[in-house]
């Protein structure tokens, strides 16, 4: 089957952006150029329905710093909501404490979101992300926002000087929303889809624009595309971290005994707390070491294992197999033995694992050292397309939203110019957007994966003032 897409589009109708994935920071970025009169702006996400999936995140000050750089409608939507808790109950004071396996405390992180205004001129929050993605997608006109629309291919098209994007919507959405999607749409040996393996239920479905924003995630089709037969192509898809997570919720039924003890020892005085080794606190080499993530809420334990283990560890794992590989490496940890027992109390039902990936800023092969682009011609990627990367220092979402906050000022400045067209200050633009942001995101990276910050009390206080109290200047 052959499509031409040429008389299904109307060459008049180009947008200025299309952006690809309707998470927070692909919304953050179209609430960031509709308020800087960019209107002819679409986003899409191959989602068949907006629905809660995702886990909670935190805004640090430096990623609402951003966010109300973007738009102080965006952050007040955000924001409030954890205020308003705030002043309805004053008397409330919750910290996240790191410990060592002897239950003493390394450090104290108070979570209240007038703690970190007064001492980094911005607050904290913490939000659910389908939450966070209803309060910005709310803030924009809904026919801006089009789910069902899956990416399989994007073209250059210079004689319209534009790129057109291909995508497929699922036409039995309302039978099945949650249906998975078929694989093998398209053939990324070739430059055009592959039209013959679509199903029938799938309407294939292309827009044109003048710039395309690749928001899409960690597993990145924007990337992927972009990346195919060029220097970057061993770069296209994510690479494993060397992290990874087992986790579990639910877990009852505990001795009075057992229970006591990891109270006492653990979480008293916090709503999380963080366990391991206390040489992570001064041996960055210790960072390797297996750290709990231990937290007690409506009278039900949950815990996150941070695990370095080779990914065929976890790889067609059963519940169960995943619990014995908890219960292994927490044994070789020397974790105590009532939070060795509350592991192996564990509903194996609710045992889950999560590999952790990597999309690094910078690459080393032997003596070369390599930067994969993050644009090419009128596509640029932002987020965890770019520069994906675990969750241990909590900066994917807000290095989003500094991504977000760059890439809006600087595409405000060719419209204002009207430089759509003008192919040379879209890539000086882009290039700038680089050079802007991967400084930033080598260092941020390098905490995240070794966690120096970890090694001394100054270290962590060098660390968040260089993150925390940067200024964002919308100019």
């Amino acid at each position: 089957m052959v499509l031409d897409y040429q008389h299904t589009l109307n060459p008049q109708e180009i947008y200025d952006v299309v952006i690809v994935g309707a998470g927070p920071i692909g919304l953050a970025t179209a609430i960031g150029l509709y308020k800087r009169g960019i209107e002819n702006i679409l986003v899409i996400d191959q989602t068949r329905a907006f629905r809660q999936i995702g886990r909670g995140l935190d805004l640090l000050p430096n990623g609402l710093k951003a966010l109300k750089s973007l738009d102080i409608n965006a952050y007040t939507a955000v924001t409030q909501p954890t205020l308003s808790n705030q002043q309805n109950s004053p008397t409330t004071s919750s910290a996240w404490s790191v410990k060592n396996l002897q239950g003493q405390l390394i450090r104290s992180i108070p979570l209240s979101f007038d703690y970190w205004f007064q001492k980094y001129g911005e607050g904290r929050v913490s939000i659910a992300w389908y939450e966070l993605q209803t309060i910005l997608r709310n803030l924009l006109p809904p026919e801006l926002v089009k789910p069902n629309h899956r990416c399989i291919h994007v073209i250059d098209e210079p004689q319209l000087n534009c790129v057109r994007i291909d995508c497929t919507s699922d036409t039995s959405i309302a039978a099945n929303p949650y249906a998975n999607w078929e694989e093998n749409q398209t053939s990324e040996e070739n430059s055009q889809p592959n039209l013959d393996n679509i199903s029938p239920t799938l309407a294939t479905t292309s827009f044109r624009a003048k710039l395309i924003i690749g928001a899409d995630g960690i597993n990145s089709k924007v990337r992927q595309i972009i990346y195919q037969n060029t220097p970057n192509t061993a770069f296209a898809k994510p690479k494993y971290s060397g992290f990874a997570a087992i986790s579990c919720r639910g877990i009852t039924d505990i001795p009075q005994e057992i229970q006591t003890e990891i109270e006492s020892n653990f979480l008293k005085n916090s709503a999380v707390v963080t366990i391991n080794n206390d040489q992570t606190s001064v041996n960055p080499d210790c960072y390797d070491n297996v750290r709990m993530i231990l937290f007690c809420r409506n009278g039900q334990f949950a815990y996150i294992l941070h695990l370095p283990v080779p990914l065929e560890s976890l790889q067609t794992k059963t519940e169960t197999e995943l619990l014995n590989l908890a219960r292994q490496e927490i044994e070789k940890a020397g974790f105590p033995d009532s939070l060795k027992q509350l592991v192996s109390l564990s509903p194996p039902a609710n045992m889950e694992q999560r590999p952790y990936y990597i999309h690094p800023v910078i690459n080393k092969f032997n003596d070369t050292t390599i930067q994969p682009t993050w644009h090419q011609q009128r596509v640029v990627l932002i987020g965890d397309a770019a520069h994906g990367m675990p969750p241990f220092m909590a900066q994917g979402a807000n290095q989003g939203l500094e991504d977000a906050f760059t890439i809006a000022n600087l595409i405000a400045k060719i419209a204002k110019n009207n430089d759509w067209d003008n192919l040379q200050v879209i890539a000086e633009s882009f290039a700038n957007y680089e050079h802007l942001r991967r400084p930033f995101m080598e260092y941020i990276q390098s905490a995240t994966l070794t966690g120096f910050p970890n090694s001394s009390p100054q270290q962590w206080q060098d660390y968040n003032q260089k993150v925390y109290t940067r200024n964002f200047i919308d100019s």
